[in-house]
């Protein structure tokens, strides 16, 4: 394999001709992305495609965004926005999140309706969304649209604390023998929640575990928790779902998101009083096998990562790892 290394990177035909061999290797991932896709297209048909929503509606905010901002623009996707809000809404289950999200999905085409024109996708796409049904009320006074932020007051955490918090985050694996309040990890998931996110899709999930014979039956799965597997009160394990994509393009994006999103999470259960720690979850064919079985995962879903959560015990040792100095990871440069 070593001499033919150089010849398989002479084109991307012979690099897949050799992974094409290896379907332990890459099978998994191409099986999850065909199933993504297949779910994404059913639930675009059943009229419940809320990423599609999601994604639409951001690109219609960042279009009010621009400077200068287009009269006419969205011409490819508008009707499509404003067909996906009136399926979207017909099969809401009335839960609060849902509620809020049709509402800002009302809000921005309030707004886009009120400055584009032009155009006969357009004038459809506006009389369709006269007929949409309006979410809940609690609007803010400026309602769920693009908005101009208060850049007069400064940050609410100074530099030094954000410093003194990362530095505090240390990965914990010794707790103390007592429960996690699922208040507290609702309390960081809303942290996680205002990461960023690729078009706002948020292609990922929490599940949580926090009773003891859970934990132990899910914590066990990844290698990572070899030796105090014992000790978790709390486990987490972020899931991904390829169903949020229409292409291959983005199939990277479950992680993307999905870790941009952990370490809010992360940060905000330090403030709380707890610790974490990371667990690495390697693409081992027997273990995601496992761990599907175990959650219910469908075959578009695949796990991210794993989180250990717990009130830390005050004389576990902790590794001091230290890091890159920053000079090392920022390279300036021009291109």
């Amino acid at each position: 394999m070593r001499r033919a290394t150089p010849l398989l990177l002479r084109s991307e035909a012979l690099a897949c001709a050799y992974y094409g061999a290896r379907p332990d290797l890459f099978g998994r991932e191409h099986r999850a992305v065909l199933a993504g896709k297949q779910r994404y297209r059913r639930l675009h048909a059943e009229g419940s495609q809320r990423y599609l929503l999601r994604r639409n509606v951001h690109m219609l905010e960042k279009g009010l965004s621009m400077r200068p901002r287009r009269d006419t623009f969205a011409l490819g996707y508008i009707e499509e926005t404003v067909d996906c809000l009136l399926s979207v809404s017909t099969h809401t289950d009335g839960s609060c999140e849902v509620d809020r999200e049709l509402q800002w999905a009302n809000d921005v085409l309030d707004v886009y309706f009120e400055v584009a024109g032009g155009d006969g996708r357009i004038e459809r796409a506006r009389s369709r969304f006269s007929c949409a049904p309006r979410g809940v009320d609690d609007r803010s006074p400026n309602g769920l649209s693009p908005y101009v932020r208060d850049l007069k007051r400064s940050a609410p955490v100074r530099y030094e604390d954000m410093l003194e918090l990362a530095k505090r985050r240390r990965s914990v694996r010794w707790f103390q023998p007592r429960p996690v309040p699922r208040e507290l990890i609702l309390k960081a998931t809303e942290v996680a929640s205002l990461s960023p996110s690729a078009c706002n899709r948020q292609p990922f999930e929490f599940r949580v575990f926090d009773d003891p014979e859970s934990v132990k039956q899910v914590a066990e799965i990844p290698m990572g928790t070899r030796g105090w597997v014992h000790n978790i009160p709390t486990f987490v394990v972020i899931v991904g779902s390829l169903s949020a994509f229409f292409s291959e393009r983005d199939r990277h994006l479950i992680y993307t998101d999905g870790c941009l999103a952990a370490m809010s999470f992360l940060l905000a259960l330090e403030t709380l009083g707890l610790s974490t720690c990371c667990v690495n979850w390697p693409d081992i064919a027997e273990r995601e096998q496992r761990m599907a079985e175990v959650l219910g995962l469908a075959p578009d879903e695949r796990p991210v990562m794993c989180i250990a959560v717990g009130f830390p015990d005050a004389g576990g040792l902790v590794p001091f790892s230290q890091k890159r100095a920053a000079d090392q990871l920022a390279i300036f440069g021009r291109a």
